[in-house]
């Protein structure tokens, strides 16, 4: 790459990111799915009442998917970040009780008071990135993403660990493994498709984001789970102020902020929301605000992402927002992902 700054550790994380996915789509199909069917019948006789999805950052947004997967399927569900949980609702944690906690490090101060608390008695599915974390050896069953060292800001981590929730689902609801497997397969080179692009992508970002002041991340049902992490990235990677919320929010109030120092990425999604977050998009734009929409569908080079299944396309929508975090960084002169106030690992509540 031409920039030097884009040789940054994150960015090489960034690109890592379609072979992490082809490990850890093959790692979970050499395990079978391990017990998961097991638990789905816990579920099924009532043996399991109940199932919490915990984590904290962008490993709790990566749950959304997951959370409205079960949802559909009418199981009682609770999605918690792991720090409330086990401080203001630790009466959730019950033998009958099946948690889903996801974590890269697996170390994390709130993991770590979690697996405390849930011992021997409650079951665990852990998912990390971290095989010799108290995560991986404390859960019943732990799904480890091949993902490799990372070195900052998640992303490999993120877009891994959305693929083995997206199976845990498939799996906890009665279908079989080797059909959402896959229907996942092509990510990878959806994936890798996207990143070529990505220096040319930068170099637009860099241009047009020229004063804006302020992001939203916009979106629908599996979408905002890149709203989330994606708002949370940009803060970490960029340190630029962003905000993830639903487009039905944005509309309540936030619209009043529409102008040219504020930049709405919209997302897409799918079903009968696509409509109406197109809509969003058109009326920001009619208020002097600036606003795009990011999906199979935009009419933007930089904000169009390869169509993919809806069980994939959650991995695809978080790499605009990796596009945006690198710009932005590298706008205000500083290398991407490079960590001054905060870290890798939080080890203190």
């Amino acid at each position: 790459m031409t920039n030097p700054l884009l040789s940054a550790p994150y960015v090489e994380d960034i690109l890592y990111q379609p072979k992490a996915l082809r490990e850890t789509l093959a790692a979970m199909a050499r395990s079978g799915g391990k017990n998961l069917s097991g638990f789905a019948q816990s579920l099924r006789s009532g043996r399991l009442r109940r199932i919490v999805l915990t984590g904290m950052g962008s490993s709790y947004h990566g749950l959304h998917p997951l959370y409205l997967t079960l949802i559909e399927q009418g199981f009682h569900v609770q999605w918690m970040e792991t720090s409330e949980l086990i401080h203001h609702a630790p009466s959730l944690i019950m033998p009958d009780t099946l948690v889903v906690a996801v974590s890269q490090s697996g170390s994390s101060a709130e993991i770590v008071r979690l697996l405390e608390r849930t011992g021997n008695e409650v079951p665990v599915i852990g998912v990390t990135n971290t095989q010799d974390s108290p995560l991986a050896s404390g859960a019943t069953e732990a799904f480890l993403t091949f993902a490799g060292p990372e070195h900052s800001v998640s992303c490999k981590t993120y877009v891994t660990a959305l693929v083995i929730l997206t199976v845990i689902g498939e799996v906890l609801k009665g279908g079989n493994l080797e059909p959402v497997l896959s229907k996942l397969q092509m990510l990878p080179e959806a994936v890798a498709h996207y990143l070529a692009s990505l220096e040319s992508n930068v170099d637009v970002l860099i241009q047009r984001l020229e004063g804006v002041k302020y992001l939203v991340l916009v979106g629908r049902g599996r979408s905002l789970a890149a709203t989330g992490a994606g708002s949370l990235i940009i803060k970490e990677a960029a340190r630029f102020p962003a905000e993830g919320m639903s487009c039905a929010a944005f509309r309540h109030g936030p619209m009043e902020m529409a102008s040219p120092e504020v930049y709405v990425l919209v997302y897409e999604g799918t079903g009968q929301t696509s409509a109406l977050n197109a809509g969003l998009v058109a009326d920001i734009q009619k208020a002097g605000g600036r606003s795009v929409l990011v999906g199979p569908g935009s009419g933007d080079d930089v904000f169009r992402i390869p169509p993919v299944s809806v069980e994939g396309l959650p991995v695809l929508e978080i790499l605009p927002a990796q596009m945006l975090s690198l710009a932005l960084a590298l706008q205000q002169g500083h290398a991407p992902g490079q960590f001054v106030n905060a870290s890798k690992v939080t080890s203190s509540e």
